[in-house]
């Protein structure tokens, strides 16, 4: 998981596509983090990506480096607790202009099932799972 995370920070910028009815949903976020031995990312609570994990949690992200990239689908499963969304928010103190580990809108979700794959034009693909 380590090498995915690092991965995906060297890209600073990942796509995460959910479902909404029948459309998916495409959109570009950067907040990641590893807490208690998971991939974590964070949103709010009224945006519609957070709507639309609620109603279904598979996802999957999708970044690139230039020359290989990443796809790491599994289920995003959200995480209430306040020690949760205050390690993303102390590792992101930009983000606390809008949030609060206190409010009711920051929430943070963690990769449950997760598979990576690392692909190029290059080289066979490599999977990771955690």
């Amino acid at each position: 998981m380590k090498e995915v995370y690092d991965f995906l920070k060297e890209c600073k910028t990942y796509y995460l596509a959910t479902v909404e009815n029948d459309q998916p949903r495409v959109r570009p976020l950067g907040t990641l983090l590893i807490y208690e031995n998971k991939l974590y990312i964070q949103t709010g609570k009224i945006k519609n990506v957070s709507k639309q994990l609620m109603a279904n949690p598979k996802a999957e992200i999708c970044a690139c480096n230039g020359t290989e990239w990443i796809r790491v689908a599994g289920k995003l499963l959200p995480d209430e607790r306040r020690e949760a969304k205050k390690a993303m928010l102390d590792a992101f103190p930009n983000l606390r202009r809008m949030y609060s580990e206190d409010d009711d809108n920051t929430i943070v979700y963690y990769f449950a099932d997760a598979k990576a794959t690392f692909s190029s034009f290059t080289a066979a693909p490599r999977t990771i799972r955690f």
